[in-house]
């Protein structure tokens, strides 16, 4: 069946070009569609695609069965309900880099606007006037400038400070200090200290439990006279009351906003009837190339998602920092794997129950660390949810609310650089199974328990435990063959001569389970558990 995509607020026709261009991409192009529009046809749909007009609430996602993927051809994804889309296993795509320039431009160009009077000095001309005795402006250079997250935005906005001769501090705990030399950025450890430093104070940080109202009445009050506050990133990181106030007393000498905590802002808002407040209604990206950059960057993303499951754009499946995501999927094969046989051996031992999952990863795998635990969590959840039920969006959320606590950690003691280690433990038991995953080979599992095997995680896969007497091998494979299953690979393990062994056999074809229970009638057989992993 063709995948089918909606498209909606007008999102850049280059964009639409990638999606349309796609043989196994059925598209429909909309203009905004009212809610109750929406939420009608919304249900024929694997993915949508729109800007930030169209809200995606929780109604809008419970409304859509299919709906596999949400892109947002932009940055905020504030009109998305993410818990709601976690929750269902919907990958929320956006656009972060497309409009990195046009927002730093905009934060130069509107601080010029501002100390030279630019939109004052327009408005008189237009009006007939030559008032260039009270135009007497500011220049930006000297003045430091406090960039407060100094991330793709930030940086660009370094960058072009750094150009006009502004000295330039910022304040990011999530940065390395590698990038504040890189940019020439003099790091300040605390908000506080940037603020007593800075002439210049603008914010390119999301809006978060952390950053709402991060700048008020106290933060302000920390500038010296003559500031200029500028918000370009959120509405509601920069408090609207406490900046008329500052505003209107003098403290400030102006500020420079482009959004804010209600939009559109009210036409008889107090901010519209500050002369020193430089107001645009959140135009940072709108520029001809950063719609197109955004429109062309999700649009691919959304694609990719949903022909190929590449994840690694998806804002709300983990991190990869760094690591390719092609490097990453043999590493997340084995952990997936991993803890879906681990599970499995438990179910056998009647272990219903599973408490926590721990998945340790070797140093190669450290940025995928995150990515490897969804991975695990899902595998742990195949046999309780089903596969269709559970992806690598949702699993850990699902993991935690039935009570299993996971957790992800990088070690060097696993014995190889992509190594990955799952442990899964119930009430009065565990399964330990490990495996690699090399950068220029096929992944394999090397350990089930106490035992060492080396076997591929794919296809069916029969784990047996039994005594270790002679014959064994051969009846197991007796049994295997009448039943025209073929073997494509046995591996036999054991910990003492003649104590207890374990053999990992891949098969061609699925176990029944009247073949398992003939196994099981082996006497030199305990227990057999079967996985059926797919290609």
């Amino acid at each position: 069946m063709r995948l089918r995509i909606l498209v909606t607020d007008e999102v850049d026709p280059e964009g639409v070009a990638l999606l349309t261009a796609d043989s196994r991409l059925d598209v429909d192009v909309e203009p905004t569609l009212p809610p109750d529009v929406l939420r009608e046809r919304i249900a024929d749909y694997d993915a949508i695609v729109g800007r930030s007009a169209t809200r995606v609430t929780a109604g809008l996602l419970e409304s859509a069965p299919r709906l596999k993927v949400v892109g947002r051809a932009g940055v905020g994804v504030d009109n998305i309900a993410m818990d709601v889309a976690t929750a269902r296993g919907i990958a929320v795509i956006n656009a972060p880099a497309g409009n990195t320039v046009a927002v730093a431009e905009l934060v130069i160009g509107s601080l010029i606007s501002l100390l030279r009077q630019l939109h004052s000095a327009n408005a008189s001309m237009h009006n007939g006037g030559w008032t260039r005795s009270s135009l007497l402006g500011g220049e930006l250079a000297g003045r430091t400038l406090g960039i407060i997250g100094l991330g793709r935005i930030g940086s660009e906005v370094a960058v072009r400070a750094a150009a006009f001769g502004m000295p330039l501090v910022g304040y990011d705990p999530y940065v390395p200090d590698e990038r504040f030399r890189g940019l020439k950025v003099r790091r300040c450890e605390t908000l506080n200290e940037l603020l007593e430093l800075s002439q210049v104070v603008t914010v390119h940080t999301p809006i978060t439990a952390e950053t709402r109202n991060m700048i008020g009445s106290e933060q302000l009050a920390r500038l010296a006279p003559g500031a200029i506050v500028c918000n370009l990133a959120r509405g509601g990181i920069v408090n609207e009351d406490a900046l008329l106030d500052s505003l209107s007393n003098g403290s400030l000498l102006g500020a420079v906003l482009d959004v804010y905590s209600t939009e559109p802002l009210a036409a008889d808002h107090p901010l519209r009837r500050a002369d020193n407040v430089l107001l645009t209604p959140h135009i940072g990206a709108n520029t001809a190339e950063a719609q197109r950059n955004v429109a062309v960057d999700v649009c691919a993303a959304v694609r990719d998602a949903l022909v190929y499951g590449e994840l690694s754009r998806s804002i709300n499946v983990a991190d990869l920092s760094g690591v390719d995501w092609g490097e990453a999927r043999s590493a997340l094969l084995v952990a997936r794997r991993s803890a879906a046989l681990a599970c499995e051996i438990l179910a056998g031992r009647d272990v219903r129950t599973l408490q926590r999952l721990t998945v340790r990863v070797g140093p190669d795998l450290s940025g995928a660390a995150s990515l490897l635990l969804a991975g695990a969590a899902a595998g742990m959840l195949e046999r309780v949810v089903g596969r269709e039920g559970v992806n690598l969006i949702n699993s850990r959320a699902l993991a935690e609310q039935r009570g299993t606590a996971v957790s992800v950690s990088v070690s060097d003691q696993l014995g190889h650089g992509r190594a990955v280690e799952v442990l899964a433990s119930g009430e009065n038991d565990e399964m330990l199974v490990a495996g690699v995953a090399p950068a220029d080979g096929a992944p394999r599992l090397t350990r089930i328990g106490r035992f060492h095997v080396d076997v591929p995680p794919r296809g069916t896969l029969l784990v047996l435990t039994n005594r270790d007497v002679p014959g064994v091998i051969g009846r197991v494979g007796t049994v295997l063959g009448n039943a025209e299953v073929n073997i494509a690979e046995y591996h036999q393990a054991r910990l003492d001569q003649g104590g207890e062994a374990l053999a990992a056999v891949a098969v061609d074809t699925a176990i029944s389970p009247e073949l398992r229970a003939s196994l099981l009638e082996l006497p030199e057989v305990r227990t057999v558990t079967v996985v059926e992993f797919g290609p």
